[in-house]
């Protein structure tokens, strides 16, 4: 890595904080069920989408598209993954794989079933969209 110490590490502000920081839970985020057996438990920052992946097993997520960059991190279980323009492979706690915007892909979990992180930049607007009628659903519109 280059660089030292102090200049990746930086201790004085070169700009204004966006905001406040904060710890959130995962357990506790009330949980999306855009499909049967697949859950999503996401973490929205001002310009990034942290999702919570839980498939059951032999579940699949199915072929599409999206304008959000997104980068899929395996936790547990196996994931079989595509992405256009490769062969499919079978990702396993440690594994990533990278989509670019509007990258075709698909996912199937295995017998086991899968846990997994989706990170999204900027945040997937299909989520978003998600989040805000589950709100409205609750009566908690903001």
């Amino acid at each position: 890595m280059g660089g030292t110490e102090e200049e990746y590490f930086l201790t004085e502000p070169g700009g204004v904080p966006a905001g406040e920081g904060r710890f959130v839970r995962v357990e506790e985020i009330e949980p999306l069920r855009l499909k049967e057996g697949l859950t999503f438990r996401p973490v929205l920052g001002d310009n990034v989408l942290v999702n919570h992946v839980s498939y059951e097993p032999n579940v699949e997520a199915p072929a599409h598209v999206h304008i959000e960059e997104q980068i899929v991190i395996v936790l547990e279980g196996e994931l079989e993954f595509w992405i256009d323009g490769h062969e499919p492979r079978v990702l396993r706690r440690g594994d990533v794989a990278v989509v670019p915007p509007w990258v075709g892909h698909r996912a199937a979990a295995g017998a086991g079933g899968c846990q997994q992180i989706d990170v999204f930049q900027p945040p997937r607007s299909q989520v978003l969209e998600a989040l805000r009628a589950a709100e409205e659903a609750r009566g908690e519109s903001s």
